[in-house]
């Protein structure tokens, strides 16, 4: 079943257009630092920049991280069941996996609330957190591009 579009009001649309103009330049601002860089380091090539993009990447280009860190970043932290009914089709060693791979990461933290019974909840860390602040602008775009974000008057 297709997703129903997001309707926000006019204003709201506006102001998540500008906040996403303004990643968008802020960014630019910041690949120019980074690439004139090479200027004080000869051993700063492309290359190696590419591959240090790549790296900081690698983690959210796991399968299920993204889902599993959009849950945790849109409807805070979640216990594993909840976590399991929130991502269709993901098996529970999968998400036991992931869960412990993003924990290793620093960017999930495991919480024990001593029982009986004992609950396990997981939450963003503060890197998770910053993580999915910084990837709003690039999913709001992503959003009005595909049409799942609408003004409405």
């Amino acid at each position: 079943m297709p997703t129903l579009p997001l309707k926000v009001s006019r204003d709201d649309y506006n102001m998540v257009r500008s906040s996403i103009e303004s990643a968008i330049h802020l960014g630019g601002d910041i690949r120019t630092l980074l690439g004139s860089q090479k200027e004080l380091n000869p051993m700063n090539d492309l290359h190696n920049e590419v591959c240090r993009a790549g790296e900081a990447l690698n983690v959210f280009g796991s399968r299920w991280t993204i889902e599993i860190l959009s849950a945790l970043y849109i409807s805070g932290p979640r216990r594993f069941n909840q976590m399991k009914k929130l991502l269709e089709g993901i098996s529970s060693r999968t998400l036991s996996d992931k869960l412990r791979y993003l924990a290793d990461e620093g960017l999930v933290s495991r919480q024990v609330t001593e029982g009986p019974p004992i609950r396990v909840t997981y939450l963003l860390t503060e890197h998770g957190r910053t993580c999915g602040r910084l990837l709003s602008p690039l999913v709001a775009h992503l959003k009005i591009h595909r049409g799942t974000v609408l003004a409405h008057d």
